[in-house]
């Protein structure tokens, strides 16, 4: 036993817990005993200068973790910078100040501007659980944030971690609300704009609830995880880039909030506009274009809600300063043919090289988002949207964007696909995309990268009995029988009426 009955010999568990810290206790250890320690118990565990607070699972058997010994996992790891062997003294921690604010949030109450930096702060401490996160994201769930609150959320966000000063001129961006499946026009935006001669620092994100984010994408043709130096050096090199701001330290709190919304699945509109507004204010950016789909299997699903989300985004822009516009589209089907990082690369891929079999409405949205972004700053934005795109000029610079992030790689295929057919003749009259975006997933989609659904018949279409819907690309044998049963079961994600 080590001199200090409080003290404990660290060894990493070799458990990737996903960013929240753990430690393993043995449920004889003696710092269980006396301090009174149980499951899921908050433990701070300091080591020379640093310290974390992480959340205790107690081992009741086996002979893995060795007596008076604790075992981190590795997020736990990682924040210590320790080695196995060093000594850790355990000790109850100081309660969050945040808690009474969360818990004020859940029977009703209102939070002020100290209370959401309080709450902020604490979350990247990590000094709450998991409990108190998913208690926070669940009382601001649906419209329970005004804007004085979201406002206030947003602006703790900002300032809690790194902000970039791109210097004079304007920093274009852009973002989409989602909900659409393979909707995947930033590459595209990003690369007319900064062949345009502008700037568009882009820090987009991995998946939250769909099959693939941005980053996801991108991260198939080029390396995405660079640090705020190396984006700096892609941006003075070639004006753009498409990197993933998980890495950047830029509104870290978003992050973690996005960890306990993933599971829950669902969206806060105030948590939703904060985390959207706090990364682009904290990237610099000072001229954004956010894309609403709308449509009835959407994210937002009315012309009543995206009135509310859209009253909620401009105010918000307006106290951090930016120049903000919206552009409604169409979110009644998916976009592109690809769901899946690697199908919709090679749907990106096929716009930029101005292919004849290119998704002819990923390429106008692409133009129609690209064109209002430039009309922030310059007349005639879709035209010289187009003249870039179908020139080649945006070709080039995407191709400039990856080399300088590290080198491009062409999208590869999944060993293992199977169509889905048409069960009756008629008109394809409505499609879901939470249904379609779901079998994609299970497909394997985002983790699998080459995982998905390919789509060969579209909204409108005229289809025959055993006519192929779409496909089911897969890396594994199980992961697409997984799919192939839910697309089977209940409804279909495709909607086929009598042709009229």
């Amino acid at each position: 036993m080590t001199e200090n009955h409080n003290s404990l010999t660290l060894m990493p568990a070799q458990i990737d817990t996903f960013r929240q810290p753990v430690v393993f206790m043995r449920e004889d250890c003696h710092v269980c005993q006396s301090e009174g320690f149980g499951t899921h118990a908050r433990i701070e565990i300091e080591v020379a200068d640093k310290k974390i607070i992480a959340t205790l699972n107690v081992v009741t058997g086996g002979e893995w973790l060795p007596p008076e010994t604790a075992a981190l996992s590795d997020a736990a790891w990682e924040a210590l910078a320790v080695k196995t062997g060093d000594v850790g003294r355990v000790s109850h921690p100081e309660p969050p100040a945040s808690t009474s604010a969360i818990r004020t949030k859940v029977y009703g109450g209102r939070l002020d501007e100290a209370a959401c930096r309080t709450i902020i702060s604490d979350t990247i401490q990590r000094r709450l659980s998991d409990l108190d996160l998913a208690a926070f994201v669940t009382s601001c769930a649906g419209d329970r944030m005004d804007e004085a609150e979201t406002i206030a959320l947003t602006l703790a966000m900002r300032d809690a971690g790194a902000q970039i000063d791109w210097g004079k001129g304007p920093v274009l961006d852009k973002h989409c609300v989602g909900g659409l499946p393979g909707n995947r026009t930033t590459p595209i935006v990003v690369a007319i704009v900064a062949a345009a001669g502008h700037l568009i620092p882009k820090t987009s994100s991995r998946a939250i609830t769909s099959p693939a984010g941005t980053a996801d994408t991108m991260e198939v043709m080029a390396p995405v995880a660079l640090d705020q130096t190396a984006m700096r050096r892609v941006v003075g090199a070639v004006g753009g880039c498409i990197v993933w701001g998980g890495g950047l330290d830029l509104s870290p709190a978003d992050d973690m909030l996005i960890r306990i919304e993933r599971p829950l699945d669902f969206d806060s509109e105030g948590q939703m506009v904060a985390s959207i507004l706090s990364k682009k204010a904290a990237a610099g950016s000072s001229h954004v274009l956010i894309d609403m789909p709308i449509g009835p299997t959407a994210k937002v699903r009315t012309e009543a809600a995206a009135k509310a989300l859209v009253d909620r985004l401009q105010a918000v822009a307006a106290a951090l300063g930016q120049t903000l516009s919206i552009h409604r589209s169409d979110g009644s089907s998916p976009v592109g043919r690809g769901i899946g990082p690697a199908l919709e690369a090679l749907d990106v891929l096929a716009v930029l090289r101005r292919s004849p079999e290119a998704p002819v409405d990923l390429r106008e949205r692409a133009l129609d988002v690209a064109g209002a972004l430039l009309d922030l700053v310059e007349p005639n934005g879709r035209k010289r949207a187009w003249e870039l795109l179908d020139g080649g000029r945006a070709e080039a610079k995407f191709m400039a964007i990856c080399a300088a992030q590290g080198g491009f790689t062409e999208p590869g295929e999944a060993p293992k696909v199977q169509p889905v057919n048409a069960d009756r003749a008629g008109r394809i009259t409505a499609i879901d995309n939470r249904r379609i975006a779901k079998i994609a997933k299970l497909a394997g989609a985002p983790g699998r990268k080459t995982s998905g659904v390919l789509l060969h018949a579209r909204l409108g279409d005229t289809v025959d009995i055993g006519q192929p819907l779409f496909e089911v690309h897969a890396e594994t044998r199980g992961e697409l029988d997984w799919a192939l049963d839910y697309a089977a079961s209940g409804e279909s994600a495709f909607r086929v009426e009598d042709a009229p």
